[in-house]
């Protein structure tokens, strides 16, 4: 049994002691993990540079842009639950956002139900290790966010459906017995950011909106 969730003595470290007062420039930042995206948004609006992740092996840039008169922050995540789950609550602190909208790519276990549609998840499955330091052990995480993103999906006519997902870990272990138990529990999809990301966003106030 994992014991990683402590509520009951304070963290050795806390953001103020690397970033001093928590910011308020924004309030709805993308996480965004496809360069191209990234790239895109860089290059098609004006964006400012508003908070830095400072890290050994190189820093991450906090963006603002403006789109139809309303300030929006970004940045290129790290791949995989752990490195990300960390650079959301570190890009609240920097810029102030408590709404955020993460899109990536992911595998389908379900090639016949999400073939010309996106996905949005309603629950994930905590095949990885962040999420269990920000939320008592269970199996799956809920995705509070997902009717947010289904009614939005809808009123704009953008096909989508809806369903559990899995976050790994480690792609290479992804055994065919493990998919199996995974698509006979509905799982339709793997990536490997969600249920940390939401965890952490539970854990920290956070709201998260995601799609696949």
């Amino acid at each position: 049994m994992k014991d990683w969730y402590d509520i009951s003595s304070p963290a050795v470290m806390t953001l103020y002691d690397f970033y001093g007062e928590r910011k308020n420039i924004v309030d709805t930042c993308l996480i965004v993990l496809s360069t191209v995206l990234h790239d895109y948004l860089l290059n098609h609006y004006k964006c400012s540079e508003i908070g830095r992740i400072h890290a050994c092996n190189g820093d991450v840039i906090v963006y603002q842009m403006m789109y139809k008169d309303k300030k929006i922050a970004f940045y290129l995540s790290a791949i995989g639950s752990a490195l990300a789950s960390q650079a959301c609550y570190e890009v609240s602190w920097l810029s102030g956002a408590e709404q955020f909208v993460m899109c990536g790519s992911c595998g389908t276990l379900d090639s016949a139900k999400v073939q010309g549609r996106y996905i949005v998840p309603t629950e994930s499955y905590r095949g990885e290790g962040a999420s269990y330091y920000y939320a008592p052990e269970s199996d799956y995480i809920t995705i509070r966010g997902c009717g947010v993103v289904c009614s939005i999906f809808e009123r704009l006519h953008i096909p989508y459906v809806s369903g559990r997902v899995w976050t790994t870990d480690v792609m290479m272990r992804e055994t065919r017995n493990l998919v199996e138990k995974r698509k006979q529990e509905g799982c339709i999809a793997v990536e490997m950011e969600l249920a940390g990301v939401q965890a952490a966003c539970d854990f920290y106030g956070l709201h998260l909106y995601d799609f696949l």
